[in-house]
This record gives structure tokens, sequence and C-alpha cells, in this order.
């Protein structure tokens, strides 16, 4: 175990470096950013601003020499800060540490409580449609979940926002807090941010339930046609208990892969819904990042999400192993 542990994490190494790599270049030959095209506007306005001013500002940013030789040294510099820590800082001024520290809370809070929502209705779902294959629940399910993998976010966003909050006024357009004052009380200012997060909430589970509705449907089946499903019948036992005792059980094994995946999804946010729903998470932060070119903060995010995901991958393997005692890690 401890050396494919040590396997998995040099390579984890060499697969965050090449991402890395990928990363920083695909962001310093955008063909401008928020700083160039801020001083550009002021320029074009009359204001006493130079060009000198400007190539001091990406100067301090790295971001002043657009050659090959000056791309690889700023990644390396880079590369040098983020593994001591230093994330830098982004075009607002902020640092990024503090930036996604800050965000992060929100979004991970409409990712879990998503997610809890997701397993509850999928799992038992897709249970019960593999156990009545073919039947009407299972039609009607296969079909509405088919329509809400379908459906983008900004479009489902969209929609919600126009029946539910404009044309019915149960909830709030957008943003996660109404216009309360200073002297609300905690729990007025709680119940408020959570009437703000249902249509984000809802939209997020949708549009996550079909997949994992349809994956732990497949896999019901698979279990349902073992041979030792039919020994278990064949000896008397009732149907509750074959598929509560046997196939729920076996069932839940491979989504466990499933699961571990969305530990990226749980810190990173979603950044369509929280840039529809303005929510101000670190999911729409970073997307505002991506469009401005702030190499700083978006390639902290994206490593974050990239160091996630490896972590995430590793313990699902792991987790494989802990569950299903057939499964044994490889030399």
């Amino acid at each position: 175990m401890a050396k494919y542990i040590i396997k998995r994490i040099l390579l984890a190494i060499l697969v965050l470096f090449g991402v890395s790599v990928i990363l920083y270049f695909l962001l310093r030959l955008m063909p401008t950013n928020a700083i160039e095209d801020r001083y550009r506007t002021q320029m074009l306005g009359g204001a006493s601003v130079t060009e000198e001013d400007l190539q001091r500002m990406l100067a301090l940013y790295g971001l002043d020499d657009k050659s090959f030789w000056g791309i690889i040294k700023g990644y390396f510099k880079w590369l040098f800060n983020f593994i001591k820590g230093d994330m830098g800082k982004a075009f607002n001024g902020d640092d990024v540490s503090y930036i996604i520290s800050s965000k992060m809370g929100i979004s991970f809070g409409i990712s879990f409580v998503s997610l809890i929502f997701e397993v509850i209705i999928a799992i038992p779902l897709g249970i019960k449609c593999a156990c009545n294959q073919y039947g009407k629940l299972d039609y009607t399910a296969t079909v509405l979940c088919m329509v809400g993998i379908a459906f983008p976010s900004f479009f489902l966003g969209n929609i919600l926002i126009k029946i539910f909050a404009i044309d019915l006024g149960w909830f709030p357009i957008s943003g996660m807090n109404s216009n309360l004052g200073t002297d609300v009380s905690p729990f007025i200012w709680f119940t408020d941010l959570l009437w703000h997060l249902v249509l984000p909430i809802f939209v997020m589970t949708i549009l996550s339930v079909g997949s994992l509705m349809r994956y732990t449907r497949t896999n019901t089946l698979e279990v349902l046609n073992a041979d030792y499903i039919r020994t278990a019948r064949a000896k008397g036992l009732s149907e509750g208990k074959v598929v509560y005792k046997h196939v729920f059980r076996n069932t839940l094994i491979p989504l466990v892969t499933v699961l571990a995946a969305t530990l990226p999804t749980l810190f990173g946010g979603a950044m369509i819904t929280e840039e529809v729903f303005a929510i101000d998470g670190i999911g729409r932060t970073a997307y505002n990042a991506l469009k401005d070119g702030d190499v700083a903060l978006a390639m902290s995010y994206n490593m974050f999400l990239a160091v996630l995901t490896v972590i995430g991958t590793l313990l699902a393997d792991i987790l494989y192993v802990v569950v299903d005692p057939r499964v044994k890690l490889g030399k």
C-alpha cells in the first residue's frame, strides 16, 4: 500500500507540473488582460497616463515580457513562489490566498448541500428504477434525468429566475442577501441567505442528479443479474432483504469512484451558476479572473482544483480497496 501511494504521489507531481505549464502558457498567450484594457481606455479618454506607466504596471505582475523566453522565466518565477506558498497578488491588489480562502466558503456550502440532495435523490431512485426495469417509474425518471443532463446551467438558471423570481416573486433574482441593514439578528440574516440560495442549489442538484441516477441504475442492474443474487432469492429471502442487504451494498462500491471525484467541485464552485445568480463565490471570482487574464489568481485557482482532483483520484483508489476486498492495488 505504501509503495503504491508513493508511486501515485510521484506521478501526481509530474501531472501537476504538466498542468501548470499548459495553464500558464494559455493565460500568457491571451491577446490582452484587464490591466492593458484599463490603461488603454484611460489613454483614449485623455487621462494623464503613458505607455511607460502601463509597462511599469505589467512588470509589477510579471506580464511585461511576452516573448517565449520571457514567458518561460515568468513561469518558473511563478512556480518557485507557488511552491513557497506565495500565490502572488491579484489585479485588484489583494493576496490571491486571501481571495481564495474568503470566497471558498459560500461555494463549498452550496456545493455540499447540492451533493447531499443529489445523493439522497439519485441513489434510491436509481436502485428503484433498476428493480422495476422498463416500468413507468423507470421510463419517467430516465426521461426527466436525460432532460436535466441536457439543460445547460445558464439556460435552466434563467428559466427558474424568470418563473419563480420575476413572474411569481417567490425568490430573489440574484445575490446572497437582501438589504436588511446592520441591526438584523443572525437568525434572520442566515434565513435570508438560505432563501437566496434555494434556486442555485436547485439548479446544481437538477443538473447533477441525472448522471448519478443513471450510473446507480446501471450498476444495480449488473448486481441484480449476479449469481449470488439468484442464490439469495433461491434461499427464500424476501425481495426487500435481497435488495437492501445484498444489492444496495454492492451497488455502492462503484459509486465510491464517482463520489470521490466530486472533491474538486465541492471547493471549486460552479462558475456559470454563480455568474447567473450573481453569487460572490470562488467560481464567479475565478471566471472573472480568466476573463481578465489575471495570471496569479487564475493559476492558483486552477492548480488548487488540479491538486484536489489528484487527491480525489488517490482517495478513490484507496477507498475502493477498503470497501471491496476483492480489489488489490498494483505493485
